[in-house]
């Protein structure tokens, strides 16, 4: 027996090794990238969020003279995180690198809980395998180095699928609560998770026969994590209201300009409508119903291109765009693997065959991914959101042909 088989007869007797090895590779790729390509300023709309929050006590984006609106365009959790960071270590040029390190660690826990999602489906050595390759994963290793809500918000969805795979066997009051308390505070992240929410209470409640009662304590619960923030939405603006922006994010993804990541310069004629709005508190919601009009309007007036627009984002979400204008996107490391576990998955998908509740739930919350995303404009770190399930789906295939080559020997 070589010294190979005896390190991974070791490893694999525990799971503790397992967790602790992948935690380990993700924190190196991590590090590595972080070095070389990591933020080193707090920048764009969370660095203005950030030092209005620490210098007056004020979550806004948008001043004028002595009034800030308050905020509903980015949503509050990210913001807090990095304010947290700014507490504790200050409002200096250093911020960036620590809310960076803090991602880091987080993005490595996220690892192991991706492994214990796939060890659901598969043997031990295939889980980690998968878990190996999403922890070396270039987009999500490199996602973690930014600044930006991606890497916070992975972690959250992971650890929510995983609860709910956990609850589809064990059927625990605790951990639906718990589901429900963390669907909240992933609504606060990212608005979209609320129909990967609404799906999942209708998935249990539907084809799993979850009792009603169940299901609405832990919509309850979500009500009750959402409820400060709605509570001060409503005494600034005299309404009920998580989040704005639909309008805005629509108009960018379809305006005649629009390509798969949108477009956004504004015409001569919205820019007047645009500043003919009144500078009070409500100017974020009558700025937001503009782009809404105008983004329904176009898509009015010229459906079959605005569907034609549709595909052409799904496919690149998918697979890749054709017509990227980012920063290095034709990148051979963000390229290969992008495709390869997009046809591998596709596969998977072709060969599907499981009667599984678990599996099957897993693949429709892909489509709905698939389907949300491409509604709007599409940016490369969309795609860390369907990953998961590409890796899941190619492990699948992967297992099939390792079945078949089995039984031919």
């Amino acid at each position: 027996m070589n010294l190979l088989t005896v390190l991974r007869n070791s490893l694999f007797k525990s799971q503790k090794k397992i967790f602790l090895s992948l935690f380990v590779i993700s924190l190196v790729s991590r590090c590595l990238i972080a070095y070389f390509y990591g933020d080193r300023f707090l920048e764009n709309e969370w660095a203005i969020l950030v030092k209005n929050l620490y210098n007056f006590n004020s979550f806004s984006l948008l001043r004028f003279d002595d009034l800030f609106v308050p905020n509903l365009w980015m949503p509050p959790i990210y913001g807090y995180f990095v304010y947290v960071h700014a507490l504790v270590f200050g409002l200096n040029d250093t911020l960036a690198s620590y809310v960076i390190c803090t991602q880091i660690i987080i993005s490595s826990i996220t690892s192991i809980i991706f492994y214990k999602i796939i060890s659901t489906f598969f043997s031990r050595h295939l889980s980690y395998i998968g878990g190996i390759i999403f922890s070396l994963f270039p987009l999500i290793a490199f996602s973690s180095s930014q600044i930006s809500s991606v890497t916070i918000y992975l972690f959250l969805f992971l650890a929510f699928i995983y609860l709910a795979l956990n609850f589809m066997s064990q059927k625990s009051y605790k951990i639906i609560i718990l589901m429900g308390f963390l669907a909240g505070i992933l609504i606060l992240t990212r608005r979209d998770f609320m129909l990967i929410y609404i799906f999942t209470l209708f998935y249990l409640f539907v084809f799993l026969k979850i009792n009603f009662k169940i299901i609405i304590s832990s919509l309850v619960v979500t009500i009750i994590t959402i409820s400060p923030y709605l509570i001060r939405n409503y005494i600034s603006f005299d309404r009920l209201i998580v989040h704005s922006g639909l309008g805005y994010n629509l108009w960018k993804a379809y305006n005649p300009n629009a390509k798969v990541e949108g477009f956004y310069i504004e015409t001569e004629e919205l820019k007047v409508r645009i500043e003919g709005v009144k500078k009070d508190i409500n100017y974020r919601i009558n700025e937001d119903k503009i782009y809404l009009d105008q983004a329904k309007s176009y898509i009015i007036s010229d459906p079959k291109k605005y569907s034609k627009l549709f595909f052409d984002r799904l496919f690149s979400f998918y697979f890749l765009d054709n017509d990227s204008s980012q920063k290095n996107y034709y990148n051979l490391f963000h390229i290969f693997p992008n495709l390869l576990f997009a046809i591998l998955s596709l596969l998977g998908i072709l060969i599907y065959n499981k009667k599984d509740s678990k599996y099957n739930y897993l693949i429709i919350v892909m489509f709905i991914l698939l389907i949300v995303y491409s509604s709007f404009a599409l940016l490369p770190r969309y795609k860390i959101y369907i990953l998961p399930f590409q890796i899941l789906l190619s492990l699948s295939f992967i297992e099939k042909l390792l079945t078949k080559f089995i039984k031919k020997d």
